[in-house]
């Protein structure tokens, strides 16, 4: 068998079928339905407690800081009120023995400070006017709500959200291990901390990223149609979209759950969808998908992301090439004059990037499929690769790339079912008619032809079809964890203006 013919053998396990994309568009509504009716299930929908999302008339100036992982972002959102907005951002490297601190009080507090260097850096006025009111006040009921800057709390570590500035740290991750903090209100210890400085910030939103980049997405959207799903595609993958309220069941029996503003009918739900399906009822399960989970840190969890986001599609792609190279019948880089280093990341787990996916495909026309040739020699150490070798490399690179578009289809598509976006007439009207998609991460803003081949899953759900395509429109969200934060702050302190309007 020649090296194509092998290729594209493996390729076509990578092959989704319509039949096998409409039976996991189904699964996947199945299980979105399960997650509003009870807590425990495999998709989460996770009740984000935003009940509005932004048009683009927005305006004032807001507050939002990022606790992601390494760094701490602060940031300062003008919205203008036209769908534009204005930004400005630092960032801090959070200390490694802040990290696994004795107590929460250490971290918490040096975030604060950065909060308090960035305001007196960049909004000076303003923080001087407030230090001058609180010198001459006898006390804190003196205070206007208007002096005080409201901020949006991105928080990417897993919380039990149960207001829309509440939620009890579950667990730490990214090498996190500050155990006083477990248990606790991520929310009330920041505050506390901005408290102890006098500062006049509010912390009047706990943001997940993916909600976020929803009304980022709404915030900046041409026309007056607001966004329906928020969705990202990159490092890891969900999506978070609007729901009425009288289907999300569970909040009836969930405990602790705060007070929020019922009267627009609807709910943001973080659907973690990540996590859809993994009992692999529907989702395409290759030997190397199948490897790829069983040696991972979670194996079992999390499947649907390990076939669609981009920090699995690298690694699913190094063991195919492994599993070639060790077949005695492929010659794959075995031709001289090839060689491979010893040290070659080849050999190792996620010893390649999916940013090499991308740059493969970046200009497929390429004589001698230049873009291979030099990635194989810079990234993995090989050398002097046949024309073949680098042809069979971008039909297996197409084949994963396409799996993962056609999957995400899946998630896209069952959302825009679900909510009944496309059941209403088409009108002629092309405002009226659009359901509006906000998209964030690598895989759609760089891999090549991902959004072509989402939109061409689109057209083969049945209840969608070619017609129900043309009225979805996709487009880039900005700063979900910065302008989208901001905006859930806007939202928050809107809905606690009018329940307190003496305030």
């Amino acid at each position: 068998m020649s090296l194509i013919s092998a290729a594209e053998k493996v390729a076509a396990e990578f092959e989704y079928p319509s039949k096998d994309l409409n039976d996991g568009v189904q699964e996947f509504m199945r299980e979105m339905e399960e997650g509003l009716q009870k807590t425990g299930t495999s998709m989460s929908q996770i009740p984000s407690y935003v009940t509005a999302v932004p048009n683009g008339t927005e305006k004032g100036l807001y507050l939002a800081v990022d606790l992601g992982g390494t760094n701490f972002r602060v940031c300062s959102i003008r919205l203008n009120g036209d769908t534009t907005f204005e930004i400005t951002q630092s960032r801090v490297a959070i200390p490694r023995e802040l990290q696994s601190a004795e107590t929460s009080k250490e971290l918490f507090s040096f975030l604060a400070k950065q909060i308090e260097t960035f305001l007196k850096t960049h909004h000076n006025d303003h923080f001087e006017a407030h230090i001058r009111r609180r010198q001459t006040m006898s006390g804190t009921a003196d205070y206007r709500e208007e002096q005080i800057f409201q901020l949006g709390f991105t928080f990417s570590f897993p919380v039990n959200q149960v207001g829309i500035n509440k939620g009890f740290l579950i667990r730490w991750t990214k090498g996190y291990n500050i155990k006083d903090a477990i248990g606790k209100d991520v929310c009330a210890l920041l505050q506390d901390e901005l408290d102890a400085l006098h500062l006049p910030v509010n912390v009047a939103a706990l943001v997940n990223d993916t909600v976020g980049t929803l009304m980022a997405r709404s915030y900046t959207s041409p026309g007056k149609t607001g966004t329906l799903l928020g969705a990202i595609f990159g490092t890891g993958t969900n999506g978070a979209y609007v729901e009425k309220l009288d289907k999300v069941v569970k909040m009836a029996t969930m405990e602790e759950s705060a007070d929020f503003d019922k009267s627009t009918g609807e709910m943001i739900i973080n659907t973690e969808w990540g996590s859809f399906d993994n009992p692999l009822r529907v989702l395409p399960n290759t030997s190397y998908d199948d490897q790829l989970d069983k040696e991972s840190v979670n194996p079992g969890i999390q499947m649907f992301e390990k076939r669609v986001s981009g920090m699995f599609l690298g690694e699913i792609l190094r063991r195919v090439i492994i599993s070639m190279m060790k077949d005695p019948n492929v010659q794959l880089f075995k031709n001289k004059p090839t060689t491979i280093a010893d040290n070659s990341p080849l050999y190792e787990q996620w010893g390649i990037d999916t940013k090499f996916l991308s740059d493969v495909l970046q200009d497929e026309t390429a004589k001698d499929y230049e873009p291979v040739k030099h990635w194989l020699e810079k990234n993995l150490k090989i050398t002097k690769a046949t024309a073949e070798d680098e042809k069979a490399i971008q039909i297996l690179v197409t084949a994963i790339g396409k799996r993962a578009a056609r999957l995400s289809a899946v998630a896209m598509g069952a959302v825009v079912i679900s909510t009944g976006k496309l059941d209403n007439a088409f009108t002629g009207n092309s405002e009226d008619d659009v359901v509006d998609i906000g998209v964030d991460g690598s895989l759609v803003e760089k891999y090549p032809h991902f959004q072509d081949y989402i939109r061409e899953g689109l057209r083969e759900i049945t209840a969608i079809g070619v017609e129900g395509e043309k009225r979805i429109r996709i487009g880039l969200a900005q700063d979900g964890s910065g302008v989208g934060a901001a905006l859930i702050a806007l939202v928050a302190d809107r809905v606690e203006s009018v329940q307190a309007p003496n305030r």
